[in-house]
């Protein structure tokens, strides 16, 4: 063979091979601008990911909505309404304890469940905004230090929520709008083991619904 031709030949066959290995490799996927996976549909082994609309929405489905976004969109300063303690700052926690921005947490003294005076104040201005916004339902957590057993804290919590929505009830709540859960000992807040922590530990939280 003509060496011109054979060179010819051999280069042919050598791009025939690239363009056959080429087209047995998996496609691309395109990403949109916004970085989003085309489709959706190829993240986590394949379940879908509704990623935000153009005004920021989020279905069920797929990512949860931001934290500063309750079910409604009711936002006060960088919080929803039912924050409720999702990785919030230190203040935060001094202040609201994990209840939801719109309400106080209430402290009890240790191992006592009944609401002394200086936090009465709080349960009405508590029962005033439940009043004033009828669609609201509440859970109230009651939490103790982490001195005593865990059946005794559990218990007493219990106690401690309980009482408070007696007296949400006294001051015109509806009850069906309150329900109590008692952790006891179980979900520390703060973990330093002092005075101060264990008064902020002891503690009912309002988590709106």
């Amino acid at each position: 063979m003509n060496p011109v031709r054979k060179t010819a030949f051999l280069t042919a066959t050598l791009l025939s091979a690239i363009l056959l290995l080429g087209s047995g490799c998996s496609k691309k996927t395109v990403m949109p601008s916004d970085g989003s996976p085309a489709g959706g549909s190829e993240m986590n082994g394949g379940t879908d990911i509704n990623y935000p609309s153009a005004d920021g929405s989020y279905s069920e489905s797929g990512l949860a909505a931001p934290e500063s976004m309750d079910s409604g969109g009711q936002v006060i300063g960088n919080l929803s309404i039912n924050s409720a303690n999702q990785d919030q700052s230190e203040e935060y926690m001094r202040t609201h304890g994990r209840s939801s921005i719109v309400f106080s947490p209430v402290y009890f003294d240790f191992d006592q469940s009944g609401i002394n005076a200086e936090m009465r104040p709080i349960v009405t201005s508590n029962a005033n905004y439940m009043k004033d916004n009828p669609g609201t339902v509440i859970v109230i957590e009651g939490n103790c230090d982490e001195r005593g057993t865990n059946e005794y804290n559990l218990a007493l919590g219990e106690r401690r929520a309980i009482n408070v929505k007696e007296y949400m009830i006294n001051l015109g709540v509806d009850p069906a709008r309150i329900r109590t859960v008692s952790y006891g000992e179980e979900r520390q807040l703060f973990m330093d083991q002092t005075e101060l922590d264990w008064s902020q530990n002891r503690r009912a939280d309002f988590i709106v619904e």
